[in-house]
């Protein structure tokens, strides 16, 4: 009877869905459309997403903002389980972390204040000038690769690239084209794109590569897959976007 009661009991436990897990996101709640601040309530395209995810995977969210530069850190020493804040794929990430497929397809933008656009028309006006980077973004390091990067001025901001470049203090700043088309739509700032983006970019989640990150990645990159699937995902990118950013140039161009 004992016997009996044990393989009942264990045919119960496993019987019960597993507990859910509370994924700790981090954002920096700064970057526009994709996570910010409005009315003391955090928002954006980046929100929106892992709450989808979170729902698919039965899971909890927790979100943790913090200054970009500090994110990366944050996921190496465990304070947190992923960063949401439109992390770039890079060869150099990719020796650090392991990613889920990625969810945005976008453009690195060169941004000028209006009226310079017809004077810096992309990367390659920006020989002899100052242009702004976030500290962290893999954007600074596009700009290393290009052949003429040593006639470049790259500085690196915490944050402000918008208003210095629209106050003249640093020529262009450069950031991913989604972002900086609605920067330039919603914010009063004199600014304007020059030029088309110079690089494709594949945005998706970071997780340790450990035991435990390669089976939450797993889990997460299967909902993401099923948020593409039923079309979750293009939603989300249409609210915030104003365009369906998840698939790739070439996809989205047929």
């Amino acid at each position: 009877m004992r016997r009996i009661a044990i393989a009942a009991t264990l045919a119960l436990t496993t019987a019960l869905p597993a507990a859910a897990e509370t994924i700790r996101v981090g954002m920096s709640g700064g970057y526009f459309p994709f996570t910010f601040t409005r009315a003391d309530e955090l928002q954006g395209f980046e929100v929106d997403f892992l709450n989808a995810v979170a729902e698919e995977t039965g899971d909890e969210v927790e979100f943790v903002t913090m200054s970009f530069s500090g994110l990366i850190g944050a996921l190496e020493s465990g304070r947190i389980d992923t960063i949401a804040n439109q992390i770039t794929i890079t060869p150099e990430r990719e020796e650090a972390f392991v990613f889920t497929q990625p969810y945005v397809y976008d453009g690195a933008q060169v941004v000028v204040k209006a009226g310079n656009e017809s004077e810096i028309t992309g990367p390659e006006s920006l020989k002899g000038r100052s242009v702004a980077v976030n500290l962290g973004s893999n954007y600074e390091q596009l700009l290393r690769e290009l052949p003429y990067a040593n006639e470049i001025d790259i500085r690196t901001y915490e944050s402000n690239i918008e208003q210095d470049t629209a106050l003249g203090r640093v020529d262009a700043f450069v950031m991913d084209r989604v972002s900086s088309a609605q920067v330039i739509k919603e914010s009063p700032l004199p600014l304007a794109l020059a030029g088309q983006p110079f690089s494709e970019i594949r945005n998706a989640l970071p997780f340790r590569d450990d035991e435990a990150g390669r089976a939450l990645r797993d889990r997460v990159d299967a909902a993401i897959t099923a948020l593409k699937e039923d079309g979750t995902l293009a939603e989300i990118s249409g609210k915030w976007l104003d365009a369906d950013v998840t698939k790739p140039t070439t996809e989205a161009t047929e």
